[in-house]
């Protein structure tokens, strides 16, 4: 496997690599590790529209876009008034 370099800030740099060391981990080996846990965009809009599709035949709901906003607003609303924002 061949290494690659990233510039990021020193403090971020310094941060990740607590992270890591608190984790027994080097660096190098932590971003690996976290890069496997994360999703792409495209990864992330697939599992949704997967999960979509799941709940769509398993109960039916199938909400439009429009409605998908609105619920997204109400649910932005009501985490932004729990975190007194």
């Amino acid at each position: 496997m061949s290494d690659a370099n990233v510039r990021i800030p020193e403090e971020a740099r310094d941060r990740l690599a607590a992270v890591a060391a608190a984790e027994g981990l080097s660096l190098r080996a932590y971003l690996a590790r976290l890069a496997e846990t994360l999703l792409t965009p495209a990864e992330r809009a697939e599992r949704a529209e997967r999960a979509r599709a799941a709940l769509a035949g398993w109960n039916g709901y199938a909400p439009t876009v429009s409605e998908e906003r609105e619920l997204d607003s109400e649910l932005d609303r009501r985490l932004a008034q729990a975190a007194g924002r």
